[in-house]
């Protein structure tokens, strides 16, 4: 198994599948990290692929075999409560700036999966010989971790009505290929989208955080040219392979706004 992989993605559903052989579990609201322990240290990858090992250094703890692969989400909690917007910041910022923020409020690697284990890749086994292995990797760790593993449950009871898992679903987002950019390739004011629809958008001024971190792999190619938008606005063409989270409406004109990158 090399660095980087492609990682298993959920598929959004209406409502919670039940039967024989279903499990559940909390979903938290932080950035996706796959944790690998190497021969010569740890390192961190996004659902991207991309190594963020210097924004979640704080997570990239060595107290495991080399060759464990280890899946999960990087979380922030202040004030006793799971922050994206600081799960956010940390992501947008300079190593410098994310040691910082680390040192203010450390984060989480919550995991609910295990890769690989020296020698074995664990993909393809059943859900329950994964759970157990990731639970004897975390359990083994100098305690305390800021490593965890995350609750699960076969119980859709426990899952669909405890008072303790609820999710206020305050929006729908999905992944968006980055085809273009306005302004300056190190600070873009807006990206030009392809929705899984396959509608081209461009999307709301982007926050200062984001562009900061979009802008470097923009500024890596340069324009390969220029492209337009379904309403008829040119913009540079942004290099293959960078991917957005975004929030978008339904209707063809509706609003469409960066939350991450990918």
């Amino acid at each position: 198994m090399e660095f980087p992989i492609a990682v298993a993605l959920a598929q959004l559903v209406s409502q919670l599948p039940t039967g024989p052989g279903w499990w559940y579990e909390i979903k938290l609201d932080g950035h996706r990290a796959t944790l690998w322990r190497t021969a010569e240290g740890v390192r961190l990858q996004a659902r991207s692929g991309r190594d963020v090992t210097a924004s979640w250094m704080d997570s990239a703890l060595a107290g495991m075999d080399p060759q464990v692969v280890l899946d999960g989400e990087a979380v922030i909690v202040v004030d006793g409560v799971i922050s994206f917007e600081a799960a956010q910041s940390r992501a947008a910022s300079a190593p410098a700036r994310a040691r910082k923020l680390a040192e203010r409020s450390p984060a989480l690697l919550i995991v609910w999966d295990v890769l690989a284990l020296p020698g074995k890749d664990m993909r393809g086994r059943p859900y329950e010989e994964r759970r157990a292995a990731m639970l004897d990797v975390v359990g083994g760790l100098p305690q305390p971790s800021r490593i965890q593993a995350v609750s699960a449950s076969d119980d859709p009871d426990v899952a669909g009505r405890s008072l303790s898992w609820q999710k206020v679903r305050h929006a729908e987002t999905v992944d968006a290929d980055v085809v273009g950019y306005k302004g300056p390739a190190l600070r873009p004011k807006a990206l030009a989208v392809r929705l899984p629809s396959g509608r081209t958008a461009l999307t709301q001024t982007l926050a200062a955080p984001l562009a900061a971190l979009v802008g470097p792999h923009l500024a890596a190619s340069g324009p390969a040219g220029w492209a337009h938008t379904d309403a008829g606005d040119a913009d540079a063409i942004a290099p293959p392979g960078l991917v957005v989270e975004v929030l978008a409406g339904t209707t063809r004109h509706a609003v469409v706004t960066v939350t991450r990158l990918r």
